[in-house]
């Protein structure tokens, strides 16, 4: 339909700065209730998608605006490693902010054929989410050429009624926490993630890259004979809140199916209990070829919202 990607009259778009980052998060919050009924971004996730590798505020980053000035719209784009895939983000406050959904889009793909062409790759795969309910910004995405990928869930456990003292790993694997002031078992670490993830769709990250994104946190090794079979690392929650979040849980093919990942979550739980966290959260995609998810089940987590990923590609500019 002509004039169907074009902002209604009197709105706007403007660049994003650091002192929109309250603004933004209102609107983001609005986003979440409506979707998943509860707000689930922080103000310091805010600013880090405004300052993340690869993004540039004054490039990459949009803001829409309605006709009165009330914020409507952001959209950024999401590639830390640099790779030839990014990631599309684009939030619109519930129902008043729709206009500006699919012209933030436009802007958004318009610019990752840029971004392909200055990151060196010629054809770049460009990935968003929706939860199934947003079915008008599936429709949008459907629209632009995007195509369902997978499904991700969002997980969590009470952990009001988990012991403080994990029980006994099996026979031969020892779980400790990681000594996270030694460089060489920090790399061990990095590298026991980019192994046991080679048959997942998880991006390589490199390990200062890696370290940079630490926020605290708990972190666990699984050692059997002396070496590391497994990992499990966890991050402070961003909003201040009292959830414990599982970032990584990795187990090295050879030690899989011998139960090293359920006790590292256990491990883990124990700690997170003992801290007086009452709950325990973390994503998993739901294609992973380890089954992943069935383990968390078995810890006791549930699904608490599942948001689709689709996905497109576009030619860089110039090719």
């Amino acid at each position: 339909m002509p004039g169907m990607n074009v902002l209604p009259p009197g709105w706007t778009t403007r660049r994003p700065t650091l002192d929109d980052v309250p603004l933004i998060l209102e609107l983001v919050h609005a986003s979440d209730i409506a979707a998943v009924g509860e707000p689930d971004f922080s103000e310091d996730e805010v600013r880090e998608e405004l300052t993340g590798p690869n993004t540039d505020l004054a490039r990459d980053c949009w803001l829409a605006f309605d006709a009165d000035g009330a914020i409507a719209g952001w959209a950024y784009p999401r590639n830390p490693t640099g790779q030839a895939r990014d990631f599309a983000e684009v939030y619109v406050w519930p129902e008043r902010g729709l206009p500006a959904q699919r012209p933030l889009l436009d802007l958004l793909l318009a610019r990752m054929t840029e971004r392909a062409a200055e990151l060196g790759h010629d054809v770049y795969t460009v990935r968003a989410g929706a939860i199934p309910t947003e079915l008008a910004y599936i429709d949008t995405l459907t629209a632009a050429g995007f195509t369902f990928l997978k499904q991700h869930a969002r997980m969590r456990m009470s952990l009001r009624d988990v012991s403080p003292v994990a029980p006994e790993p099996p026979a031969g694997v020892t779980i400790r926490p990681a000594r996270q002031d030694d460089d060489g078992e920090m790399r061990r670490f990095h590298a026991v993630i980019e192994e046991a993830f080679l048959d997942s769709d998880h991006p390589s990250m490199a390990y200062a890259d890696w370290r940079r994104q630490f926020r605290g946190g708990d972190c666990f090794v699984a050692e059997t004979d002396g070496e590391l079979a497994g990992v499990l690392q966890s991050t402070e929650p961003d909003d201040g809140g009292d959830e414990a979040w599982v970032r990584y849980l990795a187990v090295l093919r050879p030690y899989r199916k011998r139960g090293v990942g359920e006790a590292l979550l256990r491990r883990a739980f124990a700690v997170f209990a003992g801290q007086g966290r009452p709950q325990v959260g973390l994503g998993v995609d739901m294609a992973n070829p380890t089954e992943a998810a069935r383990l968390y089940r078995k810890v006791g987590m549930a699904p608490l919202y599942r948001a689709n990923v689709y996905q497109t590609t576009v030619t860089a500019a110039g090719s």
